[in-house]
Order: C-alpha cells, then structure tokens, then sequence
C-alpha cells in the first residue's frame, strides 16, 4: 500500500496527482503505470459511479500510484463508502471554515479519534491484510487533501490550516475565480490576493500545497512558488494529446 500521507508529509518530494474524471479502469491504470503518484477519482463533477471508483482504484495495484478519491460532498456517508472500496484518501470539496476541515478528518479515522463506521469487506484484500488487522494497518496513514475553493475558505484560511490531519491543501482555481465573481480571470488582483492568502497559511502551518499545471512552464512556475503537488486531467490530457496530433497534419 502507498503511503502517500508520508511522502507529504516527511519528505520534500515534489509528486504528481491525476483527476480521472474518465469512469475508466484502463484509463486509470494507464495513468498509474506512466508514474503517477496519485490519481484523484473524480466522484464531484465526474460520470465515475461506485462500481467504476471500484475498478478504477483495484486499477493502481501493483503501482505506486496512490488512488485518491473526490467526493461530491463533505459527508462522512460518501467518505466511509469509498475508503471501504480501497481509497488511500479523500479529496474534499468546498471547505469553508475550520470545523468543516475537522469533520474531514474525523471521517478519515476510526473512533475515538474520528468517526469512521468499520466494514472494509472489499478494502482490507487491497491492503494486504485481514479484516480485523486492517484498522490498525490503515488508521491514521488515509492521506486528507482539502480543496480551497470559497470566498468563505478564504476568509478562514488561517484557522482551517491550523486543524491537525490535513496533507494536503489544494486551491481550486476554477471554483474559487467563479466564487469570487471573477470566473476564469486568474491574473485579476482580488484572485492572486487570494492565492497568496492560501500560499501564506500553508506555509505558516507546514501544510503542503498542490495546483493544476498543463504545461512545463505552468510547473515551473508553481514549483518556484512551493508547490509540491501537480495535478493534471486525464480528459483535458487527452484532448490536448489529440489537438497536437491534429497539428502535425496542418489541421487545428
């Protein structure tokens, strides 16, 4: 089982993580396999189902690749269905304030330090242990990505990056620009004020920050700025694969 919650945490490393929006195991799998380190299983704005968030997590085994799955909401239900299924972790959707960053990770640990429901029937084979050996095995190494995508998680910023068990905190650029009435408009100064915002709390609270980067010139930048986690879309990957193709024949 990878352990990214640990490479997050205890390293440096700069790491990559891939929305499949796309309700496809070979798709996944192909992600994994080109290296990866973590796919994130787009179950917010995404077709993939449960029986498809199945398959395409059972898809990184043999990898590692880490797969991470987005819920459509901040819901304990949603989050114990998936890390059932095998997720290493969530990525969590609209966090405003500090107690919706606590609820997140109450959901990601078994009581009495969370208030996870125990039935891992399908996760503990994935994990390689049995069903009684899989709390101990897992509880506390689930990785807990929060999306910071409101006016609201602006405001609160600070006081989100101080609740203990995130790893991860991800600006969501399409949300928030839209949040902020500026939809798309990412050079605009109420956007970057807010970006530094978010850049400034995770660096106070030694929280690592992940962003979207479809070029080698977009990472460059946002690696220059701290950020250790690239995302890319799986779907977006493709259609510009395709678009260069269409290219070398002269066609746009």
């Amino acid at each position: 089982m990878i352990n990214l919650k640990l490479r997050l945490n205890e390293t440096d490393a700069l790491l990559s993580a891939h929305v499949c929006t796309i309700p496809s195991a070979t798709v996944t799998q192909a992600l994994a396999a080109a290296g990866a380190d973590a796919v994130i299983i787009d179950m917010e704005h995404g077709a993939v189902d449960y029986g498809s968030a199945h398959a395409m997590i059972a898809a990184t085994q043999g990898t590692n690749c880490a797969p991470i799955v987005r819920v459509a909401e901040n819901d304990p239900v949603q989050v114990k269905r998936v890390l059932d299924l095998g997720a290493q972790g969530i990525c969590f959707p609209m966090i405003r304030t500090a107690d919706d960053a606590r609820a997140a990770v109450a959901a990601l640990r078994y009581p009495p330090l969370g208030n996870r429901g125990f039935g891992p029937f399908v996760a503990h084979s994935g994990a390689g242990v049995s069903l009684l050996d899989y709390k101990d095995a897992v509880d506390g190494t689930l990785t807990c990505i929060l999306l910071v995508e409101t006016a609201d998680a602006i405001d609160n910023i600070e006081e989100i990056a101080t609740v203990p068990g995130i790893d991860l905190l991800v600006p969501a650029q399409f949300d928030l620009s839209t949040d902020l009435g500026i939809s798309g408009q990412f050079e605009h100064p109420d956007f970057q004020a807010a970006i530094a915002k978010v850049e400034k709390a995770a660096a106070s609270a030694g929280i690592p920050l992940g962003n979207v980067a479809l070029s080698e010139a977009q990472a460059d930048g946002l690696i220059a700025r701290g950020y250790r986690v690239i995302c890319g879309f799986d779907l977006l990957w493709l259609k510009a694969k395709t678009a260069e193709a269409q290219a070398w024949l002269g066609k746009k």
